[in-house]
């Protein structure tokens, strides 16, 4: 994936870029910031004071302060912490898949045992609890799910998160929630899954719902202190701290969150409408509709008897259009990751006829 990722390709040579997973990048004009009297110091290790207790309030619940936020290196630095803190050779993962794959991959390096619990198109990508219930062991350290799924955009309601607590404190074990999308519900989002209980530890950032990825501003929710220390001594041994820069800038962003929210949630209900409307007149896609998030995945319908190697390369030699192949996320080459939040809407448009004139190219 991060060899075939845009940025290694290069923006230049992409027309339509519908492989990104965010909405669209912004500018640090807009914002309104003097950063002139900011001193360059080690900054707070757990985290910038304020940035923390923002990222709190955001987490939309009562039970959850300051002093549950650890503030990381994007969520992608919070999900290594997390894995290398609770995972060793000798234990058990179960994760959802498809997936992003620092959920699968830093457990993977770890060495540890892993039960994958595979979503299937046919049951709209919904979790199967049983399956999650069947799957642990005696030596399950984590059971990790993402909400809203990147790359399907399925959510999972604070009944199944609840089931899943309940099933963690049976076995004795944790839940390890991504829900890096949670503020790209297409309603008001819920509470962080952290308010569940202290077996359950979210992870999000400022990068997807934001638009400001270059920040790497991410954090770990997590009620249990004893192990924030854990999570908090790992950091330490990764980075000391994080960006003072970043993390002022963060704070920033976080403030304004309401408003940003109010503005752009309307913008990404119109570009679903573009792409449902896309997948309803073309028969040689299908797809599962997204309740959440920026992305959908879709995929070729049995009737698209085509190379799809093929497609992949004339959809971007041809039609100047990338999306991310299904292969990203070790699923089959037919299944195809559309980012609708990401392209300017006349890209999204040219991007999906782009999709169907390759389609039809043998």
């Amino acid at each position: 994936m991060e060899v075939e990722s845009p940025e290694e390709l290069g923006y230049g040579n992409i027309r339509n870029n519908l492989s990104e997973s965010s909405v669209a990048d912004r500018v640090l004009g807009d914002f309104t910031v003097d950063l002139a009297g900011l001193t360059l110091l080690y900054g707070e290790h757990r985290g910038e004071a304020r940035l923390r207790e923002l990222i709190a309030t955001q987490a939309e619940s009562p039970t959850i302060a300051a002093d549950d936020v650890l503030v990381t290196a994007g969520a992608a630095g919070a999900l290594f912490i997390v894995a290398t803190t609770l995972l060793d050779a000798q234990s058990h993962l179960v994760v959802v898949r498809p997936n992003y794959a620092t959920n699968l991959e830093t457990p993977r390096a770890i060495g540890c045992a892993i039960s994958c619990i595979d979503l299937e198109f046919a049951s709209g990508f919904r979790l199967d609890l049983d399956a999650v219930a069947h799957a642990i062991t005696p030596a399950t350290r984590l059971i990790s799910v993402t909400t809203p799924h990147n790359p399907t955009g399925t959510i999972l309601s604070r009944a199944d998160l609840e089931s899943l607590d309940a099933l963690a404190e049976r076995a004795g074990c944790l839940v390890l929630v991504d829900e890096t999308y949670r503020d790209l519900t297409h309603a008001q989002p819920g509470a962080s899954a952290a308010s569940i209980s202290a077996r359950v530890i979210a992870v999000s950032s400022l990068s997807k719902a934001y638009g400001t990825p270059g920040l790497r501003v991410g954090w770990i929710i997590c009620r249990d202190a004893e192990l924030q220390t854990r999570f908090l001594a790992a950091k330490e041994q990764i980075g000391i701290c994080g960006s003072v820069v970043d993390e002022a800038l963060g704070a920033v962003v976080l403030r304004e969150r309401a408003p940003w929210l109010a503005t752009n949630r309307p913008l990404n209900v119109t570009r679903l409408r573009i792409v449902r409307d896309w997948i309803a007149g073309e028969p040689l896609m299908e797809w599962v509709e997204p309740a959440g998030g920026v992305v959908c995945f879709p995929r070729m319908t049995v009737q698209a008897e085509i190379d799809v190697d093929h497609f992949y390369a004339s959809l971007l030699t041809s039609h100047g259009t990338y999306v991310g192949p299904g292969h990203w996320f070790e699923m089959s080459k037919r299944f195809m990751r559309i980012g609708f939040g990401w392209p300017r809407e006349e890209e999204l448009r040219d991007g999906l006829a782009g999709i169907s004139l390759a389609l039809r190219e043998h």
